[in-house]
């Protein structure tokens, strides 16, 4: 096999790049592919996941039909569908074939991997190899990825190939050949072979980059492409190797015009001595962005020493963005002195009285977690809050308090007071959050609570779909306490079908405008590729249901996300809606569903700052961002969503 690999490589014309940052929809003109019944057939197929009544249109005389019956088991993901999806890679239409691979990988399944090693070397036709290639790698056994590392792909694979690294990082494999490989992968002409080798070294669990210092060394300061840069960046927290980090990161925190880079940049000092980069996160606390200040002040709640605590508390002072001053007060507070951190408790909660927004006094709570004296404040506050966003932050300052090294076991009967009290609370996220805690090995709560009718009784008062957030949490601790660790997940009731006459109103490339307190953002809606989650939208909007909601989460250089009726993340809608796993990636200004798991997603979505190769195949894409990206970059938390319409 690998001969015929080599072999067979030399034999491909050189083309374009072929991973393709989004899927082209396939109708003409501006009326979208569901005009076709047998198309909505296939995708209400799809949505009921009937794989025995999908099978058949596999096997129909259109091309089309095939096509997007393959597809649709990328969304399915049952694995009894793969002997007829390998027969597909046979098929006499390359796009049919790549959909087939397309889906193989989405099973994530050894079982894929040797029809796809033989489709691989009888491929001919470029984009199709690609998909065939980067399936595989989501597919490998050892001897597989083995085999793609070793892999001398010609240019117009080499993307394809950095991509099936990246995806055979989540296999928990031996990477070191796959790490030479990358290397090499980052001086490729292609960005979207360097992105596919930066990303696959920054995020690939418990990888030693070492072997591609000099090159990530090359990249993260010479890369003309920032999403390049900004996967180096991260890649250099992985090496055990770390001479000479320390003054590349320096550089790039002071240099690079793009602040996600200088973000992403700070994440690697966690790794490395406090000494050697304090003065880097210090400045890096100064920069222009916000969300780079964050990530720095986030950095020295954790790292930095009780000598600087008088430091951290000036540098307070300093801030005008309430996220990083509640940072680095929660820093102060953590540093201080035994004798001083009353008085630092005391300012955190004068100036959480005083706060009007209560993601603000949500953040002060937080803040307040560093310090156990806290505990009658924080508790309090939690339960007795106006705001969702409040409580929930408490519940989790106090969940935080209990889990710090310094924790005074004395206390432990009150916290599982507290935990059960927030369990009969009924209150979604106190109840999710406290139900996380108990199960947590850490606590060694497993005997705490002789009695666990309450954890019981608060599950069965829940509403499905509606509360699966919580309901999941609740059974993994029930689980957990009666010594199960591996119980099945449970199914999703399958309650709101894909409303059609919504989707056949929608042109192809409908746009939707978001008017939000930081200014405008257009989507365009992707509703060929995903739509039950695009009519579910659309739905939602024309109700009006987003209109003065919040972004209640901003993960800097991740996600900005909104949509939650509560405001703090835990809030849903009555029913659920299937995910759609169309052969997209998330690139910067992608928007995708919030979701609980497969098949749990509602009324919550986000927008992502940069390539997010993790979420690929995992979360719904159903939009994109074609105007206004420069807003979603300055959106923090609280940020209003003051209108959401569609352009006509």
């Amino acid at each position: 096999m690998k001969k015929q690999l080599r072999n067979t490589a030399f034999l491909l014309l050189l083309a374009a790049a072929c991973r393709q940052p989004a899927q082209q929809s396939q109708s003409a003109g501006t009326v979208n592919k569901f005009s076709d019944a047998t198309l909505r057939r296939i995708y209400t197929l799809q949505d009921e996941r009937k794989t025995t009544d999908l099978l058949p249109f596999l096997q129909r005389p259109e091309t089309m039909y095939r096509r997007e019956a393959a597809l649709a088991f990328g969304s399915v993901q049952d694995s009894t569908a793969i002997p007829a999806l390998a027969t597909l890679l046979q098929d006499p239409e390359p796009e049919v074939r790549k959909a087939a691979a397309y889906a193989l990988g989405q099973m994530n399944s050894t079982l894929s991997e040797p029809a796809l090693q033989a489709a691989y070397d009888r491929e001919q036709n470029v984009p199709a190899r690609a998909e065939i290639l980067e399936a595989w790698g989501k597919s490998a056994t050892q001897d597989g990825l083995e085999m793609i590392s070793r892999y001398t792909a010609p240019a117009d694979l080499q993307a394809a190939q950095a991509w099936a690294l990246y995806r055979s990082g989540q296999r928990k494999l031996s990477y070191e050949a796959a790490v030479k490989k990358a290397a090499a992968l980052l001086e490729a002409p292609a960005e979207d072979a360097r992105l596919g080798a930066s990303q696959f070294l920054a995020r690939t669990p418990k990888l030693d980059a070492s072997l591609a210092k000099a090159q990530l060394f090359q990249v993260v300061q010479q890369d003309p492409s920032a999403n390049v840069r900004m996967g180096a960046a991260q890649a250099l927290g992985k090496m055990t190797d770390t001479v000479g980090v320390a003054a590349v990161l320096g550089t790039v925190l002071q240099k690079d015009p793009d602040y996600r880079v200088r973000l992403n940049a700070v994440r690697p000092l966690y790794q490395l001595p406090y000494a050697g980069v304090q003065a880097a996160a210090w400045n890096a606390l100064s920069d222009a962005h916000a969300l780079v200040a964050l990530s720095a002040a986030e950095y020295l709640v954790a790292k930095a020493p009780p000598a600087e605590s008088a430091r951290l508390l000036e540098a307070t002072q300093k801030q005008q963005d309430w996220r990083v001053r509640a940072t680095l007060l929660g820093a102060a507070l953590s540093s201080a002195p035994a004798d001083q951190k009353k008085v630092i408790g005391q300012q955190i909660q004068e100036r959480f009285t005083k706060a009007k927004s209560p993601y603000e006094q949500a953040a002060l709570l937080t803040a307040l977690s560093k310090d156990p004296t806290q505990y009658p404040f924080l508790e309090q506050q939690t339960f007795q809050a106006k705001h969702p966003a409040i409580s929930t932050a408490g519940m989790e300052a106090l969940v935080a308090m209990r889990a710090r090294k310094e924790f005074d076991v004395a206390a432990a009967p009150a916290f599982n007071q507290l935990f059960q009290r927030a369990i009969q609370s009924g209150d979604v996220a106190l109840v999710g959050i406290a139900a996380g805690a108990i199960r947590n090995p850490e606590l060694n709560l497993k005997n705490a609570y002789p009695d666990r009718s309450f954890l019981t009784q608060a599950k069965d008062k829940l509403t499905l779909p509606r509360d699966i957030e919580t309901y999941l949490e609740l059974q993994k601790t029930l689980d957990y306490l009666d010594g199960k660790t591996a119980a099945p997940t449970p199914a999703t009731p399958f309650s709101h079908p894909i409303n059609w006459a919504a989707v056949n109103q929608l042109q192809k490339n409908q746009k939707a405008r978001l008017k939000t307190s930081k200014g405008e953002i257009t989507f365009e809606l992707l509703v060929e590729d995903a739509p039950g989650s695009v009519a579910n939208f659309v739905e939602l909007l024309e109700k009006g249901f987003y209109n003065g909601k919040n972004f209640h989460r901003v993960v800097p250089n991740f996600v900005a996300q909104g949509g939650c009726p509560r405001g703090d993340g835990w809030g849903s809608t009555d029913y659920a809606i299937r995910s759609e796993f169309a052969d997209l990636n998330y690139l910067e200004g992608y928007v995708g569903m919030a979701s609980a798991g497969k098949d749990t997603e509602s009324c919550q979505w986000f927008i992502t700052h940069s390539p997010t190769p993790h979420l690929d195949g995992r979360y719904t894409i159903f939009a994109r961002v074609v105007k206004g990206m420069e807003v979603v970059h300055q959106l923090n938390i609280g940020d209003r969503i003051e209108k959401v319409e569609l352009v006509r």
